[in-house]
This record gives C-alpha cells, sequence and structure tokens, in this order.
C-alpha cells in the first residue's frame, strides 16, 4: 500500500503502476488504485481539516485534552463539524443575544430545577435596558440558549443522524396543485421506502421531482401514534435526562424538548442526510456510467477492412463515405434514394461503383432516422456484387457522431469536409476500431448513461475520463497509425506531447523502434517510462516493440532467449515451450515472478487485444419502426445502456426497448450488469408496446407471456406524510416500506426511462 501512494505522490500514473509495477503494489488493478487515489485524497483532505479545526479552537483557548481526543477520533467529516459547531464563527444568534441579555442563570436554574414556576421566576430577570420587557420575553431568551445548547451538543447529534440513517423511511408526496403537470412523478405521490435501502436511480428520480416543484421529500421515523416526529423528539428527551413529572416548569421544558428538534435540528439533519444519499446515487451512476463506458469502448472491433459508411436520412440524404483499412478517407458521396426524391436506382448504382471500386467489406450503416430503409439498399448492394469480397452489413449507433462532426478535432482532421460527411466517416470508423474513434467525443455524448444530467458532473467527468484512460492502456496503441486523440489517452502523454508525436511522425515517416520517440520534442524519461509499454510499434526493427513488454524489461527477455538458445523470433508464439519455464529462473532484484509470467504471456501472444470476437446482430426483416412490434414477438437486438433497473435494447425501431431487471433472467438479478453489458447480442420478447409514449417494454424470459404478464406496480407504504412546508408540522408516519426487489408501476419504468436516456 504505502508503495502505491509512493508511486501515485512520485507522479507516476494508474495504467503504468497497475501494469508495470505488480511487485510493488502486490497486483492492485487499475480500479484499485483508483479507489486508493480517491481515498487517499479524502483522507489527506479530512487530516487538514482536523487540523485547521483543532487550531481555531486553541485559538479561542478552548481546546481542552477532552476536545483534542475527540477531535483525534473522529472518523467522519459530519463527526468533525458536530465537534466544531459549537465554536463555529456565526452570526449573532437568538442564544447570544439572550446570553449577553443575562439570561443564561435563568435557563439554568429552569432547566435544573423543574419545581420553579417559569412565569414567577423569569420575573427578575427583566431589563428593559438590555431588552428584556417582560417574563414572557425573559422564558424566549432562556429557550433559545437551551435549545442552542442541546442542538450542537455532537453526541446528540450523532445518535439522531445514526437512527435516521438506519430506521427512518424516505417519505415522498406530492405537493398541493402539482399532479397534474407532474404527471411523469406520479409512482413517487404517495412514496415510502427505508432510507438506508433507497436506491440510487429511485432517489435521482425523487431529488429531480423535488427540484422542479413536484415533489416534498421528508425522512420520518415509523411511530406507532401517528406523530412522525415523536421518535425524534423522544430522542432528544432521553438524551438531555427530560422527564415529563407533572412540574411546574415541565410544560416550558416539553417545549425546549420539542423545539431542539423541530426549529433547529430536522431541517439540518434533512438536508444532511439528503445531501449523503445524493452523493451515493450520485456514485452509483457515475458508477454505472463507467461500466457500459468501458464495455462500449472495449467493443469487438470489426478490423483494419474497407469499409463504406453510411449515415442515414430522408430529406438531406444519405452521406456516403469510404475509408480504407488504415481509417483514411478515399471516397465520400451524398445520395438519395428515399423520400422525396426517390432515386432509389441512381443510389444503388453509385454505391455499387464505390464498393467495387475501393474492394469494400465491411458496410456501416447509421441506426437513426431512416436507417432501416437505408440498410435496404445496403442489403440491395451486397445482394446484386458479383464480385469483389464478400460484404458485411452492420447498424453502427450513431449517439455522438452528430458532436463529434461539429467539434473542433473533426475540423482540424477535414477542414475541407462538410460536418455533415464527417459523421458518415465517424460511423463508418467506429465500426473498425471503436475504441480509436469513440474516444474523439465526449464521453457524455455517446449516450450510455443513467441520470447522467443529474449527477455531479466534475465527479462524472473525472470517472468516465479515467474509465477512457484505462481501456485505451489496456488495448494499447499503434504508433504508426493513432490519432493525437488517440495518442493522449495513454499513460503519460499529455494532448500537446500526443500532437508532437504525429508531427514528427508525419515529418520523419513511421517510428522504427519505441526507442525512437525519445526524439519527439519534449517527450522526456519520465514520459516515456510512463508510456512506452503501451504504445505499439508494428512491423518495426525489434519484435518486442510491437507487444506489451516494457523496454525496461527487454534484458529479462534477453536471459529468457539466452536460456532457449534460439533466436526469439523463434521463440515468441511458442506456447507450450514458453508455458514449461520456470519464471522464477528469470527473476532479479528488480523484476519479480508477477513481471515475468507477464512477460512470458506477452512473448505467447504478444500485442494480444483484450476485445471479444467480432459480432453482429440481426434485425427482423419487416420491423422498422415502433408499430411494427407485436406482444409475444421474439426479437434479435444489441444492448445500447445498462442501468440499475434494467437494460435498454436496440431492436431496430429506432426506439429502444426496456428490459427491466425483474424481465433480465428467470432467477433473480441483483445487478443487471450479472447478466447482460452494452454491446451484447441478446433475444428478447415483446411484452408491451405504448405507441403514443415511444416505450416498449421486453423481456429476456422468453416464457414469458405478454398476456399473463404481471403489471408490475408495487405495493404502497402508506400514506405520505402530510402537513406544511417551511415549520414544525405533524407528519404521519410511513407504515411499510416498499420491497426494493419489486418492479416498479409502468409510469415509474416510463419515468425511468425518459430520464436515463440522455
Amino acid at each position: 500500500m504505502r508503495a502505491a501512494i509512493a508511486l501515485l505522490d512520485g507522479g507516476a500514473t494508474v495504467p503504468f503502476i497497475s501494469r508495470y509495477r505488480k511487485e510493488a503494489t502486490g497486483g492492485l488493478s487499475d480500479t484499485q488504485l483508483r479507489l486508493l487515489d480517491e481515498r487517499l485524497g479524502y483522507l489527506r483532505e479530512f487530516d487538514e481539516r482536523r487540523a485547521a479545526i483543532a487550531k481555531a479552537i486553541e485559538e479561542q483557548g478552548k481546546l481542552d485534552d477532552g476536545l483534542r481526543a475527540a477531535l483525534a477520533a473522529a472518523t467522519t467529516k459530519a463527526a468533525l463539524e458536530d465537534l466544531y459547531l459549537p465554536f463555529r464563527k456565526k452570526r449573532r444568534t437568538k442564544g447570544e443575544i439572550a446570553r449577553e441579555a443575562g439570561l443564561e442563570p435563568l435557563a439554568d436554574r429552569l432547566w435544573a430545577e423543574p419545581c420553579l414556576v417559569p412565569e414567577t421566576t423569569a420575573s427578575a430577570f427583566v431589563d428593559a435596558a438590555r431588552g428584556v420587557s417582560d417574563a414572557q420575553a425573559a422564558l424566549d431568551g432562556a429557550r433559545a440558549i437551551l435549545i442552542e445548547r442541546f442542538a450542537e451538543d455532537a453526541t446528540l447529534v450523532a445518535r439522531l443522524r445514526e437512527r435516521l440513517t438506519g430506521d427512518g423511511f424516505l417519505c415522498a408526496s406530492v405537493l398541493a396543485g402539482k399532479a397534474p403537470d407532474g404527471a411523469k412523478f406520479s409512482d413517487y405521490f404517495d412514496h415510502q421506502e427505508r432510507f438506508s435501502r433507497v436506491p440510487g436511480h429511485r432517489a435521482l428520480a425523487m431529488f429531480r421531482g423535488r427540484s422542479e416543484g413536484v415533489l416534498a421529500l421528508k425522512i420520518l421515523l415509523p411511530e406507532a401514534d401517528g406523530h412522525g416526529d415523536a421518535a425524534c423528539v423522544s430522542t432528544v428527551a432521553t438524551h438531555v435526562r427530560f422527564v415529563d413529572r407533572g412540574e411546574p416548569a415541565d410544560a416550558w421544558r416539553r417545549q425546549v424538548v420539542a423545539w431542539t428538534w423541530k426549529v433547529k435540528l430536522v431541517s439540518r439533519l434533512e438536508t444532511e442526510l439528503f445531501l449523503a444519499l445524493r452523493e451515493r446515487a450520485d456514485a452509483e451512476a457515475i458508477g454505472v456510467f463507467a461500466a457500459n463506458l468501458r464495455d462500449l469502448l472495449l467493443a469487438a472491433p470489426a478490423g483494419p477492412r474497407p469499409t463504406l459508411g453510411l449515415d442515414p436520412g430522408f430529406r438531406s440524404g444519405v452521406k456516403v463515405t469510404v475509408i480504407d483499412r488504415t481509417g483514411k478517407v478515399v471516397d465520400h458521396e451524398t445520395i438519395y434514394p428515399h423520400q422525396p426524391r426517390n432515386r432509389w436506382k441512381e443510389s444503388l448504382a453509385t454505391l455499387a461503383a464505390l464498393c467495387a471500386r475501393h474492394d469494400v467489406e465491411l458496410v456501416a450503416v447509421g441506426n437513426g432516422t431512416a436507417s432501416r430503409e437505408t440498410e435496404k439498399l445496403a442489403d440491395a448492394v451486397i445482394a446484386a456484387a458479383t464480385a469483389g469480397p464478400v460484404m458485411t452489413k452492420v447498424s453502427v449507433s450513431e449517439a455522438g457522431a452528430s458532436v463529434y462532426s461539429a467539434s473542433e478535432l473533426a475540423e482540424r482532421e477535414f477542414p475541407d469536409l462538410d460536418v455533415t460527411i464527417r459523421g458518415a466517416i465517424s460511423i463508418a470508423r467506429r465500426l473498425q476500431d471503436p475504441l480509436a474513434e469513440l474516444v474523439k467525443i465526449d464521453p457524455k455524448a455517446i449516450g450510455v448513461g443513467q441520470y447522467q444530467h443529474d449527477v455531479s458532473q466534475s465527479a462524472l467527468a473525472r470517472s468516465l475520463e479515467a474509465t477512457v484512460e484505462d481501456c485505451v492502456n489496456a488495448v494499447g496503441v499503434d504508433l504508426g497509425t493513432a490519432s493525437a486523440a488517440l495518442l493522449s489517452r495513454v499513460a503519460g502523454l499529455s494532448p500537446a506531447l500526443a500532437t508532437n508525436i504525429v508531427q514528427y511522425r508525419d515529418e520523419h515517416g513511421a517510428f522504427p523502434t519505441r526507442a525512437a520517440l525519445k526524439k519527439v520534442p519534449r517527450l522526456g524519461p519520465k514520459v516515456f517510462e510512463q508510456a512506452a509499454g503501451f504504445l505499439r510499434v508494428v512491423g518495426g526493427e525489434d519484435p518486442l516493440d510491437a507487444s506489451g513488454v516494457h523496454p525496461e524489461s527487454y534484458p529479462v527477455v534477453k536471459r529468457i532467449v539466452e536460456h532457449a538458445q534460439r533466436p526469439l523470433a523463434d521463440i515468441i508464439g511458442d506456447g507450450a515451450w514458453l508455458r514449461a519455464l520456470d519464471p522464477t529462473r528469470f527473476m532479479d532484484e528488480r523484476f519479480g515472478e508477477p513481471t515475468v509470467r507477464d512477460i512470458l504471456a506477452e512473448l505467447e501472444k504478444p500485442g494480444r487485444d483484450p476485445r471479444p470476437e467480432f459480432k453482429t446482430a440481426s434485425f427482423a426483416d419487416g420491423v422498422e419502426k415502433i408499430g411494427d412490434l407485436v406482444p409475444d414477438q421474439v426479437l434479435e437486438g444489441q444492448v445500447t445502456n445498462v442501468t440499475a433497473f434494467g437494460a435498454f435494447v436496440d431492436v431496430g425501431v429506432h426506439q429502444d426497448g426496456l428490459v427491466h431487471i425483474s424481465a433480465l433472467s428467470e432467477t433473480f438479478v441483483k445487478d443487471p450488469r450479472e447478466v447482460v453489458k452494452a454491446g451484447d447480442i441478446v433475444k428478447v420478447k415483446v411484452m408491451s408496446v405504448d405507441v403514443a409514449r415511444q416505450r416498449i417494454g421486453l423481456s429476456m424470459r422468453l416464457s414469458d407471456s405478454a398476456r399473463d404478464a404481471d403489471d408490475g406496480r408495487p405495493r404502497r407504504g402508506g400514506r405520505p406524510p402530510a402537513g406544511e412546508r417551511g415549520g414544525p408540522t405533524r407528519r404521519e408516519p410511513p407504515r411499510k416500506a416498499t420491497p426494493r426487489d419489486e418492479p416498479p408501476s409502468a409510469l415509474a419504468l416510463s419515468l425511468e426511462a425518459a430520464l436515463t436516456k440522455p
């Protein structure tokens, strides 16, 4: 752990540490290292805050040994802030004003001696000159002093926080008059579930309902008498040792206890707990987004094959481009096969000529508007071809293509091409190599997120950038063809250095070796160390440069070659011989067994690609729009997005259908990613079709019948809390939690679907 921290502090990148410093870290993965880095940052910030608080209290002359020990024992930021609250500089409060008026002795006497009559005792503290006009004013001031004292008790606050977190229910209710305009949130008009078990996606939906002024949210403890605040008031009373025995001052003391909760603590703790819930929900949503992005980036590449890219459209025509096996644009056109021009034969001839001229092997059809009609055109071209290579048609996601087309990067790559043609290029290239093309697009524009506009955008950006970096370095980058955008994602390389590498390659030709990288301006030894292992020189002078073996480890390979007494070229790929070697034989003080094992694996399959075999989905003929779908129809589709509540599947009708988590498998599924991931080819059954609202319900349990399917409506957990906003109110408590593994209603599914899609 300490070695990993030292490496991170020394500027080493996560991919480099994970791949090439396994001895130092004990084999920590990139995910574990990023969690370590994040936690390390939190703890360091936490310690800095602890020191700052201790210093601030010490400057006030109030830091005794007990408080110092309590600060040292605090394990959360909330606990630290609870301890600091009585000493924090703040605006003059009612309690401070009362203390300045000399009312603290009154507060202490009435609290300690309940046998006193409050009005009589308070009359002795009336002092118009100090702002205490009568006995009632004195009692109000004394009450304010006690309320502040109790509300700033760190132990009490911690007890209440723990109770609300562990036993509380999150209750949502519709605000008066908001039901008609907030119909999409109707599943939460009368909703309760345990606060500790609220899934992130439901929490984000309710938070959005609150931000749009439709829902009111409250955290309540269950209470048999129907008074939702009673349990918390009881906790306060127990902590401050208040027992109502009918003494003269007990009514006044009871009011102090109740107001401590209702006036001072309820809003503070609810705000804090809602913030914690949002952070947890954000983390879940960001994790889902990152996992989907990883699956998409690591999708199977079709490979370096000449490709025809088609960006479909009706009035604007179909934008056509041809790229060679290296991704270079060799031809482009615009055709108008569909309405209103209907130049089908002319378009067919144009495409046939392009395919024959450039020996096209792949046809990439964007899956947007007019995609199924354009697929028919592609099928006709393939069927009419009598010579040349066999062509394969593939439907390709257009997500983010328009964003790339209008970007500064696309402008630099293709300054002389129209924006629409750039979109067709992106579609074709992402079929050849999804990773190399998608890194050019802002990950948030790719469309695989869950509530992505509701979460912390800075945290989302950090997570997605890390995911892209990990994917690029897991696959490796070809120095001979990589774009600056792709190179900039390699460990240790900045965008400026990536540009320098491309410029150097353009001026001097392909890199003959990895070592030649050192000639690139501003690429120093530290950068070379971090980046070299992830860069590939295919067909160069040294075969090791095409592998994942780091140049620093070449001496280990030399010892293996000397032991074999065979040329390196004969050893590479000889799996049986390599697997029979004892890794410990080639270890030294720098390179241990994990590194030697990695080297042997690389020699067996140098430059191996971790991505899966390329496969395509076959959409059903005659199913081109949502109106063509009928219940119980079984179709093949491709998973486009996985969320906490299910998976979206493209079945070829321009609108993804939702397979709810309850319909992913015959057995219980806790996490949809246990069953599917973005890019998977799956069989689904149509369960429901709502043409008006563009909603499709699907099931991967092919034995399901749409006729017999449960509507999935959750059992409600009782009435939501009622009452006015903005002050102490009586709340009706929750009576039962909504089971977390029940499928939500159709309205909830449509809401989740609408909020999930970007």
